[in-house]
């Protein structure tokens, strides 16, 4: 596992100039965050731990998409369009697919 996360987060990090998109998932819950590596901060997040969405007693792939629509968003909004994602030591597929395909449908490119 931490040949695979070491690997996309040096191709995230290193080689791309893109502020990166970083999809954490845990037996619970899922977060998705727009870090600014040069300065070290977090631009923008979302969650399945934030009160909206918690509260709307969504399946855990309906989360997903919920997340990856909030994060594009919060994103745009800011005036940020292209982003490097970065899904760390998981496969691109099932939540982590589902979150961001539908950043993507939002109007994010990565």
């Amino acid at each position: 596992m931490k040949d695979r996360k070491q690997r996309v987060r040096y191709k995230a990090k290193k080689v791309s100039s893109r502020k990166r998109l970083s999809v954490f998932r845990s037996n619970n819950n899922l977060y998705a965050q727009l870090i600014d590596d040069i300065n070290g901060v977090t631009l923008a997040s979302s969650s399945s731990i934030e009160k909206s969405i918690r509260d709307k007693k969504l399946s855990k792939k309906e989360m997903a998409e919920l997340i990856g629509q909030n994060i594009a968003k919060k994103i745009i909004a800011k005036g940020i369009d292209k982003v490097a994602f970065d899904r760390g030591k998981y496969k691109y597929h099932g939540l982590i697919k589902i979150i961001a395909e539908a950043a993507r449908v939002e109007g994010l490119k990565f």
